[in-house]
C-alpha cells in the first residue's frame, strides 16, 4: 500500500519552461481525505500557492511540508501534475511509483531516465473509466439526434443534409456529436445572437435548437427543425432507458483525469483573441468564421467557447469532411482553424489535416491555427506545421503568414485555478474510491493497467 505519500510542486521541467504552470495536483480538501484514510502526506513548500492554496492549509489537512530537496526522497508515491524535472528522478528510490501526467511517449529521454532508475510510472492521462459512463443530457442529445435525422437516414440522404444548430447547451453537445456519426453533408453552429431566420436553409436543412422561438416563416421555407428540449421533455424518460438497453456500456470508457472541454474552451479562446488582436485581419468574434476539426470533448470545448464568445458561424468537420478535397473550401474560408481531432498512433506524423500546403496556398493571410492536440516531434499532431508543442513563454508563432498555437497545457490560459481543483478531485477519487490505486499496483483494475507505462518495479 502507498502509505507515505509525497506532494510535488511544479517546477520548471521539459514541458513547464519558466516555471510557468503552477496548478497542484491536490488541494487541502483531497489531501484530508488522504490523511483521513491512513496516508502519511509531505507536501512540497509552496506547492499550492500558485493557485491559491498556502501551507498553513495543507498542514491544517494534515500534511508535513518538506523542501523540494527531501521531497522525493523515501517515498512510496509521488503525485505531481506534469512530469517532474530531469534532476528529480534520480533523488527518487527504485521502485517509487510517480503518478503524474507523464505523456511517456512526446518526452522520450526523460522516459529513458525513468526506466533506468526504475521508477514505476502511472500515467494520468491514460486512465479509462471502467465502465464506460454517459451523462443524461448527451444520452438525450443522442436521441434527439437519432429522432429528427431519421426521415433522411431511411432515405438514404443524409449525406445530402445541412444540419444548423442554434446555441449551445449539454443536450446541443450530445445532438452534434451523434448527428456528426451520421455523416451530414455539413453542420453549422451558431450562437443565439444570430436570428434563426438569418440561418442559411433549405429543403435539405435541419435547424436543431434548445427552446428557442422559430419563426413561422422559417418552416414555410422548407426547412425542417427540432426542439431539443421538447424532445427531452416529451420522450426524455423512455429514450434515456431505451438507449441503455440496447447500447450495454463498454469494459472501458474515455480519460477519468481530464479537464478536456476547458482545454477546447481555452483555445478557442485564445486563438478569438489572436485573430482579433494580433492578426492583421484585426476580425470581431461576430465577424469570425471558424472550423473545428474534431467533435469530442476536447473539440465540444472549442464550440461552446466560440458561441459564447458570439462567433458568427462555427463549421464542424468529421472524417467525411476532412479528406485532401473535402476539407479546401472549409480551409479556404476560415478565418480561425481549431484542431480537436486526435489521431491514433500509427497515424501520427504520416496524415495530417492542415499540410504545409494548405498553409502556404489555401489558407488566408492573417488566418489562426490552434491545435489543442499537440504534441512532440516523436508524437505528432494532425497539423503538419506544429512540430512541437508551444508553451507559455512563447505562445504562438507565424509561419506563411499563418499565426499557430499548440500551447502545452491549453487551461492555464483562464483556467488554471479551476482545474486545479477538478483534477484534484478526479485524482483523490483514483487513489481512494472504487480504484484504490493507493492500495498499490500488485492488483490493479482494468482501468488503471493501461496507465502502467513504466515498470512497475519492485520498491527498494
Amino acid at each position: 500500500m502507498f502509505t507515505r505519500i509525497g506532494l510535488a510542486k511544479e517546477v520548471e521541467s521539459p514541458e513547464n519552461p519558466g516555471s510557468l504552470e503552477r496548478r497542484v495536483a491536490l488541494i487541502p480538501s483531497d489531501v484530508q481525505r488522504l490523511t483521513d484514510a491512513g496516508c502519511q502526506v509531505f507536501v512540497e513548500d509552496g506547492a499550492g500557492e500558485g493557485v491559491g492554496f498556502s501551507n498553513e492549509a495543507y498542514e491544517q489537512a494534515g500534511a508535513v511540508l518538506q523542501a523540494h530537496s527531501d521531497l522525493y526522497r523515501d517515498k512510496d508515491l509521488v503525485v505531481k501534475f506534469k512530469g517532474p524535472a530531469m534532476d528529480s528522478i534520480p533523488e527518487m528510490n527504485a521502485g517509487t511509483a510517480l503518478f503524474c501526467m507523464a505523456h511517456f511517449h512526446s518526452f522520450p529521454k526523460r522516459a529513458a531516465l525513468l526506466e533506468k532508475h526504475r521508477i514505476t510510472v502511472i500515467a494520468m492521462e491514460n486512465i479509462v473509466q471502467s465502465p464506460e459512463r454517459l451523462d443524461d443530457d448527451l444520452l438525450l442529445g443522442f436521441m434527439a439526434a437519432d429522432y429528427a435525422s431519421e426521415p433522411w437516414i431511411r432515405r438514404g440522404g443524409i449525406d445530402q443534409l445541412n444540419v444548423h444548430v442554434q446555441g449551445y447547451s449539454d443536450v446541443l453537445a450530445g445532438f452534434i456529436r451523434r448527428v456528426m456519426d451520421h455523416r451530414p453533408q455539413s453542420l453549422t453552429v451558431y450562437p443565439n445572437s444570430i436570428p434563426p431566420n438569418q440561418v442559411s436553409a433549405n429543403h435539405h436543412s435541419l435547424l436543431a435548437f434548445d427552446g428557442l422561438e422559430v419563426p413561422e416563416a422559417l418552416h414555410n421555407d422548407g426547412t425542417y427543425s427540432t426542439d431539443v428540449r421538447s424532445f427531452s421533455n416529451r420522450y426524455g424518460s423512455q429514450a434515456l432507458d431505451y438507449y441503455r438497453l440496447v447500447n450495454p456500456p463498454f469494459p472501458l470508457g474515455k480519460r477519468k483525469i481530464e479537464s478536456l472541454h476547458e482545454t477546447g474552451q481555452a483555445g478557442a479562446r485564445y486563438g478569438i483573441q489572436l485573430l482579433q488582436e494580433t492578426s492583421p485581419l484585426q476580425k470581431k468574434p461576430e465577424e469570425q468564421t471558424v472550423v473545428v476539426l474534431g467533435y469530442g470533448n476536447v473539440g465540444m470545448g472549442a464550440i461552446h467557447e466560440c458561441t459564447l464568445q458570439g462567433v458568427r458561424r462555427i463549421h464542424i468537420l468529421g472524417k467525411a469532411h476532412t479528406g485532401p478535397e473535402a476539407i479546401l473550401p472549409y480551409l479556404e474560408q476560415a478565418d480561425l482553424v481549431i484542431n480537436g481531432a486526435e489521431q491514433p498512433v500509427h497515424l501520427r506524423g504520416k496524415n495530417f489535416l492542415v499540410t504545409a500546403d494548405h498553409t502556404r496556398q489555401v489558407l488566408k493571410k492573417g488566418a489562426v491555427v490552434i491545435d489543442l492536440v499537440g504534441g512532440s516531434a516523436t508524437n505528432r499532431s494532425a497539423v503538419e506545421p506544429v512540430i512541437e508543442c508551444t508553451y507559455l513563454t512563447d505562445p504562438y508563432f507565424e509561419q506563411d503568414g499563418i499565426f499557430f498555437s499548440a500551447l502545452w497545457g491549453w487551461p492555464m490560459m483562464g483556467f488554471m485555478r479551476e482545474t486545479a481543483i477538478k483534477y484534484s478531485g478526479q485524482i483523490a477519487d483514483i487513489l481512494l474510491g472504487e480504484d484504490r490505486l493507493i492500495d498499490g499496483v500488485s492488483d490493479i483494475p482494468n482501468s488503471i493497467k493501461p496507465a502502467i507505462v513504466c515498470g512497475p518495479f519492485a520498491h527498494e
